[in-house]
Parts: C-alpha cells; sequence; structure tokens
C-alpha cells in the first residue's frame, strides 16, 4: 500500500490531486490507515497496561508467577502469530478481500470484549480484603525508584536492553546474509512467535524455579548466539531457524520473567504502572 501510493506514474491522477494544487506529500489513504492502527493500538496498549496489574492482584505474591505471566505471553504470542495468518488466509480466499480482513478483525475483536465481559471475574481479591482508599498516582510509580531493589531492576534492564537490535533490522540481516528469498521474509516474525509460544510457560516455570533475575540475565545472552549465528560462515535453512528460535527464546526469557521479577518489589496498588515503566525502559 505504501510503495503503490508514493510511486509516481503517468497513469491516473491521484484522488489527492487536482488542476492547480500540489500532489500531497503523504497520500490520504496512508493517513487514514494510520488512524486506523493509531486507534487500535491505544484500545490493546490500554488492555495491555492493565493485565499485568490484575495477574498481580489475583496472584499476590505467589510463587507461581513467573509461570502465570508465562501463560499470559504464551497465549498473547499465539494471537499474534495467528492474526497474520488469518489475515493471509482471508485474503486467499476473496478476491481484492482487503475489506473482509477489516470485517473479520472487527468481528474478532467484538470476541474479545464478550470473553471479557463474561468470562473474566469481577472480584479477584478474597471477600475480607478493603479495596483501595484511592487509584495509583504517577508520583507514586516514580517514587518507587527510590526503592533499591526496583532502582537496580529499572537500571539493570535498560542496560541490557542496549545489547539487542531491533527485529526488523534482525530479520532484514537474516535475510540479507543467509539470501532468503524476498517471500519468505514476512514469515521470519512467526518463526520467532512460534519459538516465544512455545517456550514462554517452561522459561516461566524455570524462573520460578532457579531465580527469575537469573534467567533474565542469561537471557540476554541468547541473541548474542545468534548474532554470532549470523557473522558465521554457516549458511542455510538450519541456520535461519536456529537463529529465529534464540530469538523466540530471548523474548520468552525476558519478556514475563522480567514483569514478574517487577511485581516482587512493588505494591499491587502501582503494580501496572511500574510494570509498563520497566518494560518500556527495557526496550
Amino acid at each position: 500500500m505504501y510503495l503503490a501510493d508514493s510511486r509516481s506514474t503517468k497513469a491516473a491522477v491521484a484522488p489527492d490531486t487536482g488542476p492547480g494544487r500540489r500532489p500531497a506529500a503523504v497520500p490520504g489513504t496512508v493517513l487514514a490507515l494510520g488512524t486506523v492502527s493509531l486507534i487500535t493500538d491505544i484500545s490493546s496498549e490500554m488492555v495491555t497496561a492493565v493485565l499485568p496489574l490484575y495477574v498481580v492482584a489475583g496472584l499476590g505474591l505467589s510463587p507461581h508467577r513467573g509461570r502465570a505471566f508465562g501463560v499470559h505471553r504464551a497465549m498473547d504470542t499465539t494471537g499474534a502469530l495467528l492474526g497474520p495468518l488469518a489475515a493471509f488466509a482471508v485474503l486467499r480466499a476473496t478476491v481484492d478481500g482487503y475489506d473482509a480482513v477489516f470485517a473479520v478483525s472487527g468481528c474478532i475483536a467484538a470476541l474479545g470484549v464478550l470473553v471479557l465481559v463474561l468470562l473474566v471475574p469481577r472480584r479477584i481479591a478474597p471477600e475480607d480484603t478493603a479495596p483501595p482508599k484511592a487509584g495509583p498516582k504517577l508520583g507514586d510509580s516514580l517514587g518507587l525508584l527510590h526503592r533499591p531493589e526496583l532502582r537496580r531492576l529499572t537500571v539493570c534492564a535498560a542496560l541490557l536492553g542496549l545489547t539487542t537490535v531491533s527485529d526488523s533490522f534482525l530479520y532484514l540481516l537474516l535475510q540479507r546474509e543467509l539470501h532468503l528469498p524476498p517471500h519468505l521474509f514476512p514469515l521470519l516474525p512467526l518463526g520467532t512467535a512460534a519459538a516465544f509460544l512455545l517456550l514462554a510457560i517452561p522459561l516461566g516455570a524455570l524462573a520460578d524455579r532457579g531465580g527469575r533475575r537469573r534467567l533474565f540475565l542469561a537471557g540476554h545472552g541468547v541473541p548474542l548466539l545468534g548474532y554470532g549465528l549470523l557473522l558465521s560462515p554457516l549458511r542455510g535453512a538450519p541456520v535461519a531457524v536456529a537463529v529465529l528460535v534464540l530469538h523466540g527464546a530471548f523474548y520468552a526469557a525476558t519478556d514475563g520473567v522480567l514483569a514478574a521479577a517487577a511485581a516482587l518489589a512493588v505494591s499491587a496498588v502501582v503494580a501496572s504502572l511500574v510494570l509498563r515503566t520497566v518494560d518500556g525502559v527495557s526496550a
């Protein structure tokens, strides 16, 4: 869509131009679809921001919260894995089926709302637990950085985040160094998601038994192995699969594990703000 709208052709005049008008720098279609992405991202990030608080409030300081975060991240990744596959399936089954993709996406979103309303319990705290008198404030979460354990975790996450590169850069490097066909490039993120899905729960349980901070630290060494494979003389499909598995293992060992480790250092009242802050610093 972006390539088609950015090409200058001598065919029909674009809808955004007319007699005496200069062509728009950014086509209206791009702005409209960007608005759709902006609105849907607001919706998804609202839920993502609340879910850590819900899990922490429901589990308290359970020793199994690493496994719980792993289950949540595995289910979240399942959706991320199935979404592109469903979109390609709809496009293949229909002629010019972009409208059908948006319609199916809206129906799936409505199904998610129904599951939230009908299946998620409204009360997750024990009956004798008094609700908090006031909601969390931004100053409360920032004040928690005075706690040594949380401050160390935040600084560690920030420094370790510098050792990683963006996913898109990794996929481009993988495609270039291994000379993969261009049509396989959209499938590379699915390989990472599949590895993340399979490893999130086992590594979450391992974090509960062996230590969350240790696994989080070791997880940042995993992508370095993948970078080493890309720089080595080895080539072929096995190398591509190994790099994607290592990339997914990195996310499985750090994403939910970081949230579980941060939950130990904060109260449930401000857990959501703190978890999102630590996640953002790590990214």
